[in-house]
């Protein structure tokens, strides 16, 4: 029996996983407004009759979550609250045929590459012509830009070549036609993203382009930050740093995940570089741009990793002193070359390491902010959450990184624009302060 009354030609998209995700559930948006499709996204009490789950795949605990928010809807279907289920995404691509032999109530299956087909469910034409008008699901001051597509690397522990194929990048003329069509609707922050941003531009320019990238998105009136995401060590073109220092659009901040220290985990995790060339590279960076922030990613209980391989880890951590750091811990994914090692590092001792590999890094975070305080840093402000406007400094990226919190019962900003904050108190992951001055863009 339905339990309420259903718009049977609505849509609500339901993404989950990375920002790569959150950018295809995007286009996808773009697409069925396009064609006259009433669409929103994740809407809690929605009363849309048709679900479409963006799904992830990465992890077990990324998959477990995916797995468990199909069933969910698959039950509202047979509880007349839905008319109709769609899955796509990466466990959709990797899993297709196992999930339709267990759910059978979805009414289709779609891979990563899949939108053309998804839309014909709906009666809709792809649009080549939307690329650069995609809808936007974050806050209108802020957005994703996916420069490419897949990845060629060849890491051990990592299935996302399996779901996400080879590395296509876009070009720059598309990127920059769609940066100014973000920065005419008000966006004045872009995060680039791929699976891997230092390849950008290898297959389709024969040589790595991310630095002219950089020179031509920095030229786009009204956006003000740029942001590098998910760049890889081994081979890094080092020019972007020199971008970084000739425009001030470019955020001094680079998340490159580098996954370990130990140079014998390096190697089997099939990482094509070791510990001395990533220590090179840090230190070169900080000289060149002394204010850079720094963020990586670590995994911990990779198959034979042992504890003075973890100490290794920890020391190299020690060292570079990294601005945000997350970890990890080692998934044992089928089909990748990892798996055909034993997972032989206990669950328990996996959770043990990362809880000391972030304790050392609460410290280091720590003391980092505390000697922020009564310093002033640039700050966009990005939402209201009880008594704080919450924002971020240019060494910040939303949902990952620190943010700032200024007492709404003492001064006013409007979300969406910068400021400058005098910092007064810093925690280990926040930092407190009070609005000394407004921007003037």
């Amino acid at each position: 029996m339905k339990t309420k009354k259903i718009n049977k030609e609505k849509v609500n998209v339901i993404t989950l996983g990375c920002s790569k995700n959150l950018v295809d559930s995007e286009n996808l948006i773009s697409q069925l407004k396009a064609g006259s499709i009433e669409v929103e996204h994740e809407e809690n009490d929605s009363d849309a009759g048709i679900i479409v789950v963006n799904t992830c795949g990465f992890i077990d605990l990324a998959k477990e979550e995916s797995v468990n928010t199909i069933l969910e809807y698959a039950e509202h279907k047979k509880e007349g609250n839905i008319e109709k289920l769609y899955v796509t995404g990466c466990l959709s691509e990797r899993y297709m045929d196992d999930l339709m032999a267990e759910i059978p109530e979805v009414d289709g299956f779609f891979g990563t590459l899949d939108l053309p087909a998804l839309l014909s469910r709906f009666k809709v034409d792809y649009r080549h012509d939307l690329i650069g008008e995609r809808s936007i699901t974050t806050p209108p001051h802020y957005a994703y830009l996916k420069i490419s597509e897949g990845c060629n690397r060849t890491c051990s522990f990592c299935a996302i070549p399996l779901m996400r194929g080879k590395h296509l990048s876009r070009s720059i003329e598309s990127l920059v036609e769609e940066a100014q069509g973000l920065a005419r609707r008000g966006v004045k922050e872009i995060m680039l993203i791929a699976q891997e941003l230092t390849y950008y531009g290898l297959d389709l320019y024969k040589k790595r382009m991310l630095p002219e990238l950089l020179d031509r998105l920095a030229e786009v009136d009204g956006i003000e930050w740029i942001r590098l995401h998910y760049a890889y060590p081994n081979k890094f073109p080092r020019d972007i740093f020199d971008s970084m220092k000739k425009h001030p659009a470019v955020c001094n901040y680079l998340d490159i995940p580098l996954q370990h220290a130990s140079n014998s985990m390096l190697k089997a995790m099939k990482r094509q570089t070791t510990r001395e060339e990533m220590t090179d590279l840090l230190h070169y960076a900080r000289e060149v741009i002394p204010e850079i922030t720094l963020r990586t990613t670590m995994i911990v209980g990779f198959p034979g990793e042992t504890e003075e391989d973890f100490q290794q880890l920890c020391d190299f951590v020690q060292e570079i002193r990294f601005d945000r750091l997350g970890v990890f811990k080692y998934s044992h994914e089928e089909d990748t070359t990892a798996y055909e090692l034993t997972d032989d590092v206990p669950a328990e001792v996996k959770d043990e390491r990362a809880e000391r590999l972030m304790d050392i890094q609460r410290e280091i975070s720590l003391e980092k902010n505390m000697s922020k305080e009564g310093k002033t840093f640039k700050v966009l402000f990005d939402r209201k959450e009880g008594r704080y406007f919450i924002g971020r400094t240019e060494g910040d990226s939303p949902e990952v990184d620190n943010e700032v919190l200024v007492d709404a019962r003492e001064q006013f900003v409007r979300l969406g624009d910068f400021a400058y904050v005098k910092i007064t108190e810093a925690t280990e992951y926040d930092l407190f302060g009070e609005i000394v001055g407004t921007s003037e863009h």
